[in-house]
C-alpha cells in the first residue's frame, strides 16, 4: 500500500486519510468560501482543529461541559507567512460547526480520546504555543507545538515544521519501540506538506532498518504521507520552501514516553 495520498484540486476536501490507512489517525484538510460550513462531530474521538488560513466563526456543544464558541478567529493567510496558527480542541462526545468568513482551509486532526476526562473544549491562541528552532545548518527549522503533552490532551499531539529551502533532516521517529512491545501499536504519524511555489515539491523516504518499509516520494502541494514506523527523511530542493503539519496518535498520558518528534 502506497504511504502517499495524493490532494485534490477541486472540492471542499482537500485530501483525507484513506480506509486503509493508520489505525489510530484521523486526518482531512478542507477548503472553505466565504459563508460555507464545516459541521464535525468527535464522537469517541479527539479532534485539534487547525487554522491553516483564512478566519473562522466556530459554535459547539461538548457533553457535560455545555456551549462553546469563538467568533472571528484566525491570524494569518497562508502558511509561509511564518506566524503560529489558531486552533480548537474539540473533546470526545462534542460537534461543532466552522464558519468561514472568507476563503479559509482547516485541518483536522483527530485520535482515540477518553470519556470523562478534563479535557475542555478549548481555543488554542498563538501565543499558547510553545516554539522553537531546531536541528543545525541546513538542517535548521522553526517548529510550533501546536497540541502539546504540556496540554490536556489524552493521545493526540500536532506540530508545525517550516522548513526553508536546501533543508535536509534525518527525520527519526518519535519513539522507536521494540518488536512486540505494546507501544509499537499505538504510537503513529503522518504529515501534511504544503510546499511554496504551489508547483514544487520536497522528496521524503519512509524505511525501515530490515526495509520491509521502503518508499520513496515526490510530495506535492496538499499531498498527506502516512508514517507507521522506521525513518522520514525528508529533503526540500532549493527554491522551494516547506510547510509539514506533522501529527501523532500516541499511548495515553501518563504513560506515553516522551521524545522528541524528530531527530532534527
Amino acid at each position: 500500500m502506497s504511504l502517499l495520498t495524493k490532494s485534490k484540486a477541486t472540492g471542499t476536501c482537500i485530501v483525507t486519510l484513506p480506509v486503509a490507512g493508520p489505525k489510530h489517525l484521523g486526518f482531512a484538510a478542507y477548503r472553505l468560501e466565504a459563508g460555507e460550513v464545516l459541521p464535525l462531530a468527535a464522537q469517541d474521538r479527539e479532534q485539534c482543529v487547525v487554522l491553516l488560513g483564512g478566519r473562522v466563526s466556530v459554535n459547539g456543544e461538548a457533553q457535560g461541559q455545555g456551549a462553546f464558541g469563538w467568533a472571528n478567529i484566525g491570524a494569518r493567510h497562508s502558511v509561509f507567512e511564518r506566524r503560529p496558527p489558531y486552533a480548537i480542541y474539540l473533546p470526545p462526545n462534542s460537534q461543532a460547526q466552522f464558519l468561514a468568513l472568507g476563503p479559509a482551509s482547516l485541518a483536522v486532526c483527530s485520535a482515540p480520546g477518553a470519556e470523562g476526562g478534563p479535557f475542555p473544549a478549548r481555543l488554542i491562541t498563538p501565543d499558547s504555543m510553545r516554539r522553537s528552532m531546531r536541528g543545525k545548518g541546513t538542517g535548521t527549522c522553526l517548529v510550533y507545538e501546536v497540541l502539546s503533552d504540556a496540554q490536556l490532551i489524552h493521545s493526540l499531539l500536532v506540530i508545525e515544521v517550516h522548513a526553508p529551502p536546501g533543508y535536509s533532516s534525518g527525520c527519526l521517529p518519535p519513539v522507536q519501540a521494540p518488536e512486540g512491545d505494546a507501544l509499537a501499536d499505538t504510537v503513529e504519524e503522518l504529515c501534511y506538506h504544503q510546499v511554496s511555489p504551489v508547483d514544487r515539491f520536497v522528496f521524503q523516504r519512509v524505511y525501515t532498518f530490515d526495509r520491509h518499509i521502503d518508499q520513496a516520494m515526490a510530495v506535492e502541494n496538499h499531498d498527506l504521507v502516512s508514517l507507521p514506523k522506521g525513518l522520514h527523511p525528508l529533503s526540500v530542493p532549493l527554491g522551494c520552501e516547506s510547510y509539514c503539519l506533522s501529527v501523532k496518535a500516541a499511548s495515553p498520558l501518563p504513560g506515553r514516553r516522551d521524545a522528541d518528534w524528530h531527530d532534527l
